[in-house]
């Protein structure tokens, strides 16, 4: 199994060299980021370019590592007794397999997607650790081992929100995947938008990242936000001379799509201000 990329997916050598060492050392791959820089679409193209199905897993806040495995209904159980209802007295009726229960009985190799881990507790990827390594779990209620028929790959994305445990980060091979460079991004924007006038692409481009390099900027603009970006100024059919000079002095057309908090927007606002003040 090699990685290449697909034609929906523009993938740099280091990230594709990353993919298939984690496929040969049967390690879970680590894939770091700012948002938006298609981390979680990776999984979905590795599983495409492969023909693997995939398997996600998204993380909240609320999440717990054992539902990853499998969580066992006992109030349901207890109803169903005071019923009368004869499943009651099968436990495996009230066992509700996870995605790791899923992946590891899946009958043929899959991709496991672990999506935002940083978003759960600090101790979920510790409560993951001997799963992920060994590949197999025990049941306690029903009192079975279930164990991996075919090792899945494994993908767990983060976006530094909060540092793991040292022992996880050991069992992983990492990579970060650095924001695109104005080629990559290009390559990119071509993929989605097909035959879209390359200057309109260069003078977007041009712009989107001179909205990035502003100092004091909360949340720069991310590759996603610049593509539904470009999508609007092709929709509204906006001329690529408008969108040309200094980003640094007014608010960028349909800056909604880039701006994503009024802190950002009202810095704008200010540099606007006080350009007009200078040239006043």
């Amino acid at each position: 199994m090699l990685f290449e990329g697909t034609e929906a997916y523009v993938a740099e050598k280091d990230l594709t060299v990353a993919v298939n060492a984690a496929i040969k050392l049967e390690r879970p791959l680590l894939v770091k980021g700012e948002p938006g820089t298609g981390k979680t679409e990776l999984a979905r193209q590795v599983a495409a370019a492969l023909g693997l199905d995939l398997i996600e897993w998204h993380i909240k806040s609320t999440t717990k590592a054992q539902q990853g495995l499998y969580e066992y209904d006992a109030v349901s159980r207890l109803r169903d007794s005071q019923l009368g209802d004869p499943r009651f007295e099968d436990i495996a009726n009230y066992i509700k397999r996870g995605k790791l229960w899923e992946a590891f009985t899946a009958g043929r190799k899959t991709v496991l997607l672990i999506d935002e881990i940083d978003k759960a507790d600090i101790e979920f990827p510790n409560d993951l650790l001997q799963e992920l390594d060994r590949m197999e779990f025990f049941v306690y209620e029903t009192g079975e081992t279930v164990r991996a028929e075919h090792r899945p790959i494994v993908i767990i994305t983060s976006n530094n929100e909060k540092e793991l445990p040292d022992a996880f980060l050991r069992r992983c091979f990492f990579h970060y995947i650095k924001f695109p460079d104005m080629q990559t991004l290009k390559a990119i924007v071509d993929v989605h938008y097909p035959g879209i006038k390359q200057n309109l692409v260069h003078a977007a481009l041009t712009q989107f990242y001179e909205i990035r390099e502003v100092a004091g900027l909360k949340k720069k603009p991310s590759t996603s936000e610049v593509l539904d970006w470009i999508r609007l100024l092709v929709a509204d059919d906006v001329e690529p001379e408008t969108l040309r000079g200094d980003a640094k002095n007014a608010l960028p057309k349909l800056h909604g799509a880039l701006l994503k908090n009024e802190q950002d927007v009202h810095l704008f606002e200010r540099l606007a201000f006080l350009t007009r003040q200078r040239g006043g």
